[in-house]
């Protein structure tokens, strides 16, 4: 009966966060992506695309201390529940369903912590190889396209206070 309650008052949190989740969508699926940066135009890819931003964003909500924490875990629900749908409009039956879901979650918290370590002074190029081309070699100017790209984006993600972007400001 606990459960009910959380989620229905716990709702209204979640819900508020949807505009900072549709910025998170709309970034991932920006053209230049999959244009400059050669990124496929797949499912995959746009998971993968996806999957990037989505862990900037929770990078971001991580570096705000307390105020990120409850925000970044009702995010990463919005995320869950994009994923369940997608799958579901897919004709993916409930009973597989958490389990694609699960190996989701997995390759979301893969990139976080890959691009948290890449942006403390790892190897971002080799990241995004192995996370956004699969562990194909992109041509050089592709590459560059993404990793500039993504240390734009989380350049802007800093520059916003927290506060505004739980409450859906969207860097520039």
């Amino acid at each position: 009966m606990a459960g009910i309650w959380r989620r229905w008052f716990g709702r209204g949190e979640r819900d508020a966060l949807a505009p900072l989740y549709q910025g998170v969508v709309q970034e991932a699926r920006r053209p230049t992506w999959y244009r400059d940066g050669r990124v496929p135009d797949t499912l995959d890819g746009r998971f993968d695309m996806i999957a990037a931003v989505m862990s900037l964003v929770l990078l971001r909500l991580e570096s705000a201390g307390e105020v990120g924490r409850a925000p970044a875990a009702h995010l990463t629900e919005l995320f869950v529940e994009d994923i369940d749908g997608q799958l579901r409009e897919r004709g993916v039956g409930d009973i597989v369903v958490g389990k694609h879901v699960g190996k989701m979650m997995g390759a979301l918290g893969g990139r976080l912590g890959a691009l948290r370590e890449a942006f403390a002074g790892g190897d971002l190029d080799q990241v995004i190889e192995r996370n956004i081309y699969r562990g194909e070699t992109p041509s050089a100017a592709a590459l560059a396209s993404v990793r500039d790209g993504l240390i734009g984006l989380h350049a802007r993600l800093a520059a916003v206070p927290a506060e505004d972007l739980i409450g859906g400001a969207w860097p520039a």
